[in-house]
């Protein structure tokens, strides 16, 4: 198939019910290290942030680890982060140029698979400056988060979780990670055959993810996505679908949650209403819109 996201289309259902299941940060702990030692410093040296790099790792962690932009793809971030970065007083005083990201926000306006092949195919086809200093960055984060990222296990309860989602549910990872890590990570610690597909940024946006996967193959009610994003969030909304959320900094009691409770409901069809509600008014109390420096 040429289109990776045929792949998704070609999916059948085997059982009742369809559960997505976010990476980083939802199923793993790699959050943190994967933004903290690979992402921030190639922001800061491929854009040349170097004078004002506080303010830079500020912008770079709040948009991708401590706001309601968490999880979102890697190139939306990157033009969320400088526009953050271009409104701080600090950064505007040490007259420092932040790049516009014009090419990039024209790039993403008319691109759903926001990743490294299909901007690379934009490159060669129009040779752009700044898109490929875009690209450059984001290939040398895929290969610090190759040399860097290891052995970190899933949370405790994602194995014995997808044991029992397997019971009675088709599941896929619905993540905007590059496939290649995706596939090494679920490997590494052997969970991969638990799902059905491991859908990255290639196949599209997560909302798209569940769209060709999973809408009208399951009843709304019965399809259901875990995250720890609201981008997460968004993209069950977009399919009528249930959100579980794994509430950053409290994903061990998360998962103990789903395991114990969520998952039952799920089952027996108690989950929607009062109870989803709950707990999405829980997840947003800790992700705030705006920087405290705002």
């Amino acid at each position: 198939m040429n289109n990776p996201s045929e792949i998704l289309k070609a999916m059948k259902p085997e059982k009742n019910f369809f559960i997505g299941i976010d990476s980083d940060g939802c199923a793993f702990d790699t959050m943190e290290i994967k933004h903290k030692e690979c992402f921030c410093p190639a922001f800061i040296n491929h854009f040349n942030l170097q004078t004002v790099s506080k303010y830079a790792r500020e912008a770079w962690e709040f948009v991708n680890l401590y706001s309601r932009t968490r999880g979102t793809n890697r190139f939306l971030a990157l033009i969320r982060a400088m526009d953050l970065l271009r409104e701080r007083e600090e950064v505007s005083g040490r007259n420092q140029m932040i790049p516009s990201m014009q090419s990039l926000i024209e790039w993403v306006k008319v691109e759903s698979k926001l990743g490294n092949p299909a901007l690379r195919n934009v490159i060669d086809s129009n040779l752009d400056s700044d898109l490929t200093v875009v690209y450059n960055w984001s290939t040398d984060v895929n290969r610090a988060i190759e040399k860097i990222v290891r052995n970190v296990s899933p949370f405790p309860l994602v194995k014995e979780s997808l044991e029992e989602i397997q019971k009675l549910a088709d599941s896929i990872v619905v993540s905007q990670t590059p496939i290649e890590a995706l596939e090494r990570e679920w490997k590494e610690h052997e969970i991969a055959g638990y799902v059905k597909i491991i859908a990255g940024q290639e196949m599209g946006t997560k909302t798209e993810h569940l769209l060709y996967a999973a809408k009208g193959k399951y009843d709304n009610d019965k399809i259901l996505m875990i995250g720890d994003a609201p981008g997460d969030l968004q993209a069950a909304k977009n399919n009528n679908a249930l959100y579980f959320p794994i509430i950053p900094g409290q994903e061990e009691k998360s998962w103990e949650l789903f395991y114990n409770e969520g998952l039952p409901r799920f089952f027996n069809g108690s989950y929607a209403g009062e109870y989803e509600e709950k707990l999405v008014n829980d997840f947003y109390a800790f992700l705030p819109e705006l920087p405290k420096w705002h």
